[in-house]
C-alpha cells in the first residue's frame, strides 16, 4: 500500500466514505464551529519512553510501539479555542509508513469502518488516521487502542 512513487508531495485518502457521509461530516463541521466550546478538563498528558503524549491515546501508542509500528504526531484534543499545543478537531495519529503500518492500515480500517479517515502522504511516507465524526474523539482513542491490542497480540 505504501509503495507510492517518492516525490509524490498530495495527500491520498485511503478510507472509503460516501457523499453523504462527507455531506454529514462537513455539517457536522459547520455546526461545531458555531457551538459554545466548554473544556471538561483540562488536557491530560502522559510519557511514552521519552515523549510527552495525550493520555487518551497512551493505550493505542503503547500497542502499536509493541507491534513495531513506529509514531509521529497524536493527539485527542477538541477545541479550536484550547492553547496551541492542545489544540485540534479531532483525534489523530501519524504512522511512519513500513510493512506493519500497511497491515495496521488495513486492519484499523476494516475494523472502524466508516469512523476512520485514513490519509496517506507518499512524499513524506506516513499515514494519518483520524476520527472521521466531528466531536468524537474518545470513542476514537478507544477504538483505535482496542485495534491496535488486537494487532499487537496477533504477532
Amino acid at each position: 500500500m505504501a509503495d507510492a512513487d517518492g516525490d509524490d508531495t498530495g495527500e491520498r485518502v485511503l478510507s472509503r466514505h460516501t457523499d453523504r457521509q462527507w455531506r454529514r461530516r462537513r455539517m457536522e463541521l459547520a455546526e461545531w464551529t458555531e457551538r459554545p466550546k466548554v473544556r471538561r478538563r483540562p488536557k491530560q498528558a502522559a510519557w511514552l519512553g521519552q515523549a510527552e503524549i495525550d493520555a487518551e491515546l497512551l493505550g493505542a501508542l503503547t500497542h502499536l510501539k509493541r507491534a513495531g509500528i513506529a509514531t509521529e504526531f497524536s493527539c485527542a484534543g477538541v477545541s479550536v479555542f484550547d492553547e496551541p499545543e492542545d489544540h485540534s478537531l479531532y483525534a489523530y495519529i501519524t504512522l511512519i509508513a513500513s510493512p506493519a503500518a500497511d497491515r495496521f492500515v488495513q486492519a484499523a480500517m476494516a475494523y472502524m469502518g466508516h469512523r476512520l479517515l485514513v490519509t496517506f502522504e507518499p512524499g513524506r511516507r506516513r499515514y494519518d488516521c483520524s476520527s472521521f465524526l466531528i466531536g468524537h474523539n474518545r470513542s476514537f482513542c478507544l477504538l483505535m487502542e482496542k485495534c491496535a491490542s488486537g494487532f499487537a497480540a496477533a504477532l
